[in-house]
């Protein structure tokens, strides 16, 4: 790159930045303090995922490998969960109930897995039953391929939309030159499928030689949150950017988010990804941070419970290390709130289904939000 260029390629980014910062780093402390944070579940490593069940216990997943049933304040740990390839990001990773599960028993689990043959692992999705502290009726509905050693962006959140089409995320795996804009390889993607794994028919690429079908998005860097607006049933994700440029998108059938050819983020030695923020036919975020925060689980609430926190975006920090609320307005972020602060590394937040919500935070467990009176 030109001298020129580069000038003013630095003077972009730096602008870019001051902008981003005079509005994204105005972190508000609360008015007032609306809850009291209880820990619920303790001596929790690296709790990735959660899932509720009808009878109000809790799944959680460990990374290491563990599926733990916590139910009335005792663990259980279950049995026959598949093997997985633990390196570096890698891990048992999220879990997901089915929306019919009291009639059909399924739940879904994502992690990553060395199945294929080729050194290394991939991300995998499964459903499987529970019965007698076990994984029985185990599928494997979708294998990420090729295998790799690299150890980062396995994505790997799991949501279900109004129609009851299972989405899950998988990141570019470390090799974005290649994978996030290429829809015949998997990585940085969104996919969707049916619950038992088989490609929809109006899925965007599935009439396009060589695509992998069950992509609905691509151009994704590491999405590790994923949630349904409940307000308009569309799927919201946000992902991990470089240094700088975490987002969060409002994903649409299709589309492509861009990642590497935009970014508002630069590479962790201070040097260009790229000159451009923008440009036709990709899409920009709904919102991003920069400096980036580390985004990790991401939920609504719905709950009147909180007094003034009904329809805000509850997203977790590991870098930073709090809980964030974001007031929303006309799908624009209009005022962010650090909550929990310096608790530690929140890997997770979900709103139960009593109304509360409950955040998992690395080496310590899972807090519940108990509403002050």
């Amino acid at each position: 790159m030109k001298k020129s260029m580069l000038f003013l390629y630095f003077f972009v980014v730096i602008l870019n930045s001051a902008c981003a910062q005079s509005a994204d780093n105005d972190v508000h402390r609360p008015s007032k303090d609306v809850f009291i944070a209880e820990l619920f579940v303790d001596q929790l490593q690296i709790p990735w995922g959660m899932a509720f069940l009808p009878d109000g216990s809790l799944l959680i997943t460990e990374k290491s490998g563990e599926l733990i049933h916590f139910k009335e304040g005792k663990k259980t740990n279950i049995a026959n969960v598949p093997e997985v390839y633990v390196r570096g990001q890698g891990g048992l990773l999220d879990i997901e109930v089915h929306p019919q599960y009291q009639d059909n028993g399924w739940l879904y689990l994502s992690y990553s897995s060395q199945e294929g043959g080729e050194k290394g692992g991939n991300t995998a999705i499964i459903r499987a039953k529970l019965k007698d502290n076990a994984l029985t009726d185990k599928e494997l509905l979708y294998k990420a391929t090729p295998n790799t050693t690299k150890g980062q962006h396995y994505g790997s959140r799991i949501e279900f939309d109004n129609e009851g089409y299972l989405y899950f995320s998988v990141g570019d795996r470390g090799n974005r030159d290649v994978n996030p804009q290429d829809i015949t390889l998997d990585g940085g993607k969104i996919y969707r499928l049916h619950d038992d794994g088989r490609i929809p028919t109006d899925n965007p690429f599935v009439d396009e030689t060589g695509a992998k079908t069950a992509i609905f998005t691509y151009g994704h860097r590491n999405p590790q949150g994923l949630v349904k607006n409940p307000e308009t049933g569309k799927l919201w994700d946000h992902e991990h950017g470089p240094r700088g440029g975490d987002e969060i998108n409002i994903l649409e059938k299709g589309k492509n988010y861009g990642w590497p050819v935009i970014t508002y983020g630069i590479n962790y030695s201070g040097t260009p990804i790229t000159d451009i923020t923008e440009k036709d036919g990709m899409e920009q975020p709904m919102h991003y941070w920069v400096p980036s925060i580390a985004p990790s689980g991401m939920t609504f609430v719905t709950t009147e419970n909180y007094e003034g926190w009904q329809g805000s975006l509850l997203v977790g920090s590991l870098v930073f290390e709090y809980l964030e609320r974001q007031v929303l307005e006309d799908n624009k972020v209009v005022r962010r709130e650090k909550l929990m602060d310096d608790i530690g590394r929140v890997r997770n937040v979900r709103q139960g289904p009593d109304g509360l919500v409950y955040v998992a935070v690395e080496g310590k467990g899972i807090y519940k939000l108990v509403p002050k009176s």
